[in-house]
């Protein structure tokens, strides 16, 4: 190993582990260097500003520094979510061409869905950049996403409208828009949330398990919206992965996960027929389907029936599946199963 490469490693393994309160015997025992050379690097990253330290002469602790960028916008006709990103957004962004693309994608999408679809009169939009990651949010003042949502499908409430922005595919204007923007862009980055009205839908793919949640009675009741996004400046992230992960063969966006939790209100069981429509709607613009059964304790016996015996004769065509079910909702599908043998 070259020494330009090894002391890159160095520097970024500091980086990556600058809270720990071993670090320096941490960097010592991986690189078998010298205490006063982990010092040397410390200290030439915090003469370039890229981290910084409360100056304790013991005990001294490190974080990354930040630079933050705001920029503020009337929502008018003439106002372009690709001119935004062209004059303002992209200088902010990291420099490797799959993550520069990632959030080319994520902020246009996003942006124009504050432009088309928020109802309200302005966007501000917020950038920090660390060593490590940036991070982005595009904050409206208008009607609110799920509220907006609710009131366009006259769903039962607001979480179920998280439900249905989760399946993918849901748009308030057809005409224009696929409603794949959301979806897509929640599993492109590291962590994405929307919040609104004291309620947040957020994706955090850390667990690799591609799972949405939901957030109740939150302390922060913003009347817009707020996205959130977050990704790791040295991602090796495809967009096209992304994509492929929900196309089938015809490339076509025909495959989706559905977080059966968010189909339960507080501590509800799902045990009704009723409660597994709601699961099921707009299900049929899919090929295959996947239930996600994580944080579901149980099912009811007429739950399972809806979904696994009377949807899947209905629509033998969709191949439908689950992930993450337990012994006791594993035991309640199979026997809706052998049903139809």
């Amino acid at each position: 190993m070259s020494k330009i490469r090894k002391t890159a490693e160095i520097r970024q393994f500091i980086l990556e582990n600058l809270s720990d309160k071993r670090l320096t015997q941490l960097v010592v025992d991986k690189f078998s260097i010298s205490r006063a050379a982990v010092y040397q690097n410390i200290n030439y990253l915090v003469d370039q500003g890229i981290i910084s330290h409360n100056n304790a002469r013991k005990g001294r602790k490190y974080t990354l520094s930040e630079q933050t960028y705001d920029y503020s916008y009337e929502i008018n006709s003439g106002l372009s979510e690709s001119a935004v990103w062209m004059t303002d957004i992209q200088q902010h962004m990291p420099t490797k061409d799959n993550v520069r693309r990632i959030w080319e994608y994520g902020f246009t999408e996003m942006f124009n869905n504050a432009i088309d679809h928020s109802e309200g009169a302005k966007i501000k939009v917020v950038i920090v950049v660390d060593a490590l990651k940036t991070q982005l949010y595009i904050i409206d003042n208008g009607i609110g996403i799920f509220r907006k949502l609710k009131n366009k499908f006259n769903l039962l409430n607001e979480h179920e409208a998280i439900l249905e922005l989760s399946k993918g595919k849901l748009t308030t204007d057809r005409t224009h828009h696929t409603g794949e923007g959301i979806f897509f862009t929640s599993r492109a980055f590291d962590l994405f949330f929307i919040v609104s009205h004291g309620i947040a839908f957020t994706h955090n793919d850390k667990s690799k398990k591609y799972t949405d949640v939901l957030f109740d009675n939150l302390n922060y009741d913003n009347s817009g919206t707020i996205v959130y996004m977050a990704l790791n400046n040295d991602s090796a992230r495809n967009l096209s992965d992304v994509f492929n992960m929900f196309s089938g063969d015809n490339y076509g966006f025909d495959k989706t996960v559905i977080p059966i939790n968010l189909a339960r209100y507080g501590d509800d069981n799902l045990v009704s027929r009723s409660q597994a429509k709601r699961v099921l709607d707009r299900v049929q613009l899919f090929k295959h389907v996947v239930f996600d059964f994580a944080g579901v304790p149980q099912i009811g016996q007429a739950f399972a029936d809806e979904i696994f015996r009377v949807f899947h004769n209905a629509n033998p065509n969709i191949e439908l599946g689950y992930i993450n079910a337990n012994e006791n909702v594993v035991n309640m599908i199979k026997r809706a199963q052998v049903s139809n043998i």
